[in-house]
């Protein structure tokens, strides 16, 4: 019993701490500027206003990160998980001889890479700079994905595999028809993590892309918020009100605005987490 308590009691705690910045960010997005420059936000607004979305909202290149984030999520995912199923599924048949090898070496990029100076001359080799396919291919595949995938692949019953085959089903068959339909949990969880890895992805384009109209959403967001990039902004819609306040109410609404998208996905997956989250783990 007493355990018991505790255990809520930590959990709550938990749930607050983490809640809590949540919360700030959305209520000071909604408040006014006086009010946050002056530290008085809570978790509830204070001088409700919309001001700062309505800024947000007018700021064109906001409009441009949210495209080519989009574009990058989708695309990106379809890719990720596609090269990862096809990587995954020959690592888990025991009749492809020199599996064990293979797995090895490709465990092995998890420990060591050719860093960034490397990566940065193949990408500039292969002309992906400043495109694109460089937000894409360079992280077409997460090596601990595949590994797990390929363990959830694994654990599905072999005589399913075998009846199909004595059916004449070919491996590519066998693949579509019996294994992807089996794996809807594993591929819903792994794509979430791909998805969620694109939609925040700002470094790789820091570091490839110099057109603006390549920026994806974070690389704006991080502009915003570090170099206080919507200072033009307050100072065009509210010329009679301070541009630093206003600026720091914009800077929480951006926040939402980019992290809502994402946040509204979870909801309509959840029902996959629960299995999902015991993807690639040893089975009694």
């Amino acid at each position: 019993m007493t355990f018991e308590i505790l255990n809520i009691f930590f959990m709550l705690c938990m749930c607050i701490l983490m809640l809590y910045p949540i919360l700030f960010v959305l209520a000071a997005s909604f408040s006014g500027g006086t009010y946050v420059a002056r530290g008085m936000v809570g978790i509830i607004p204070k001088g409700f206003t919309v001001q700062a979305y309505q800024a947000v909202l007018k700021y064109k290149d906001i409009w441009i990160g949210y495209r080519n984030t989009i574009l990058y999520t989708i695309c990106g995912t379809v890719v990720n998980l596609t090269l990862t199923i096809c990587g995954a599924y020959p690592l888990s048949r025991k009749q492809f001889k020199g599996r064990g090898i293979c797995t090895f070496f490709i465990a092995l990029t998890m420990f060591f890479s050719g860093g960034l100076v490397p990566t940065y001359l193949i990408i500039r080799t292969y002309r992906m700079l400043n495109t694109f396919w460089v937000m894409i291919i360079p992280g077409a595949i997460n090596t601990w994905n595949m590994i797990i995938m390929r363990t959830f692949f694994q654990n599905l019953p072999v005589e399913l595999e075998e009846a199909a085959i004595i059916d004449g089903c070919s491996d590519f068959s066998v693949l579509l028809r019996i294994v992807l339909p089996l794996s809807t949990a594993a591929i819903m969880t792994i794509g979430m993590f791909y998805a969620v890895g694109h939609w925040n992805a700002w470094f790789n384009a820091f570091i490839y892309l110099r057109d603006h109209s390549l920026y994806p959403l974070q690389l704006w967001l991080r502009m915003i918020v570090l170099q206080n990039q919507m200072q033009d902004v307050a100072e065009q819609l509210y010329s009679d009100i301070d541009e630093n306040i206003i600026s720091d109410t914009i800077k929480y609404a951006v926040i939402i605005v980019a992290a809502a998208p994402i946040l509204s996905v979870y909801p309509f997956i959840q029902k996959y987490f629960v299995k999902g989250v015991m993807v690639g783990s040893i089975k009694g």
